[in-house]
């Protein structure tokens, strides 16, 4: 199960900055309007083996037109609550200011792994001010610089070091994890329910070992396989803006740990930010995708030019990803319920389907020879030999050549897309890797 890392602090201090640093993003995230940063203020991070996401709060919770403090409050409380462990990040060219000690007092309380982090230590000139911060009563603080680099190893072997240990989550069973995801109101639970229905004795939950993924086993009518529920729905009583922020950061806990996601879109709404937003984590993790547009039953003009339409427009919007099934149904009235399971179960398949070596090369190479990479300054790449990896996680192909750094995106999409026309790989994102011979 993924650990998740959570990044706090007040306005200003760098919060964004090193976000991109911890998980190596180059994109200008840094963006003075609120709320445009969404998408990209969750990040995989793989150091030394262990493997974690980074959530920068900041960039999640509306700047509306509260005051600072309340602000930061919504953002910690979350962090407390959802992540394993908190990197809390001061400035050390201000030193501690009111809202910094109001912070380390709710961090202090809450009994989550801290690190303090102190940044902008851009030069050694700033190193002897981090010693104010001692007084925040968090322990040691981590002197950095976001912007150059310097302290953020050892900051990140700090961050694996107290990461908790996570027990293997109880033997699941090796068979498919599906987890329902998609905006507020979009049908999540419902759909469950119809799934579900009123036998619950169907039902065993295994909890996850963190408290935040439940498994439910689902067998009938032919399925067997677990739905990946997020545990910890909080009362819809807290702010309404804060329940966008929640289903964002539980839509990572199920994503996490499913194999294949089952992204409900809200027919009567169209395709929103938040839903690419969605598909940008299973895309980022590298999940098994079937789209499921619901309320269908609501729609006026059900015609198949509509429904051409809408498809169409979900592709567009999700480019360059494209070949994932899209189902056109309704959680109320049961309509075509059970089809997204099956293609969910087929996705699941596609994931784990091996081509044969033989029969890879003779139809791969057939392939390329009609359409060989183009030439660089008169080099030609040659690609030899074609193989799949075993026990990869998605289909993973490697192409042996004599120059493979000089393949580029479009012909990998070229050789992408021979793949998927040549064998079902529908719904599941693919490797593709060039290796010297």
């Amino acid at each position: 199960m993924g650990q998740m890392i959570a990044i706090v602090g007040r306005p200003n201090v760098g919060k964004s900055t090193l976000f991109n640093r911890l998980t190596q993003t180059r994109t200008a995230i840094v963006d003075p309007t609120a709320g445009t940063t969404r998408d990209r203020q969750y990040g995989r991070v793989d150091w030394n083996g262990k493997e974690f996401s980074i959530v920068d709060t900041g960039g999640w919770v509306v700047n509306s037109e509260d005051v600072f403090e309340s602000e930061i409050n919504k953002q910690v409380e979350l962090a407390i609550e959802q992540a394993d462990e908190i990197l809390f990040v001061v400035d050390a060219m201000n030193g501690v200011t009111d809202l910094d000690d109001h912070v380390a007092e709710i961090l202090r309380k809450s009994r989550k792994p801290v690190l303090l982090v102190a940044n902008k230590v851009d030069s050694n000139d700033w190193l002897y001010n981090v010693a104010e911060f001692y007084k925040l009563g968090l322990g040691d603080p981590f002197p950095v610089s976001a912007v150059n680099g310097s302290g953020t190893g050892d900051l990140l072997d700090a961050v694996v070091e107290k990461l908790p240990e996570v027990e293997p989550d109880q033997q699941l069973e090796e068979i498919p994890k599906f987890a329902i995801v998609g905006r507020p109101n979009a049908g999540k639970s419902s759909i469950v329910n119809a799934f579900i229905g009123e036998d619950r004795h169907i039902v065993t939950d295994i909890a996850g070992t963190t408290r935040d993924s439940i498994y439910t086993r689902y067998n009938k009518f032919g399925f067997d396989f677990y739905l990946v529920d997020t545990a910890g729905i909080r009362k819809k009583t807290k702010v309404n803006e804060d329940i966008e922020y929640y289903s964002v950061i539980r839509s990572i806990r199920a994503i996490e740990s499913s194999d294949v996601c089952i992204l409900m879109i809200d027919a009567t709404r169209g395709i929103e930010a938040q839903d690419v937003n969605i598909f940008s984590l299973i895309q980022k993790n590298k999940k098994g995708l079937v789209v499921c547009v619901n309320k269908w039953d609501l729609v006026e003009d059900k015609s198949v030019a509509a429904i051409r339409h809408f498809e169409e427009a979900i592709r567009a919007r999700f480019a360059p990803f494209t070949d994932f099934p899209i189902i056109f149904g309704s959680a109320l009235t049961k309509q075509r319920i059970f089809k997204v399971l099956e293609t969910a179960v087929d996705v699941y398949h596609n994931r784990r389907r091996m081509v044969p070596t033989s029969q890879l090369n003779k139809v791969m190479l057939e392939v390329i020879g009609a359409y060989p990479p183009p030439s660089n300054k008169g080099k030609f790449v040659k690609i030899k030999y074609v193989t799949m990896l075993k026990d990869a996680r998605i289909p993973t192909f490697i192409f042996f050549c004599n120059l493979p750094q000089w393949v580029k995106e479009p012909y990998r999409r070229y050789l992408e897309n021979q793949i998927r026309s040549h064998w079902d790989f529908k719904g599941t994102p693919i490797n593709i890797y060039m290796r010297d011979k």
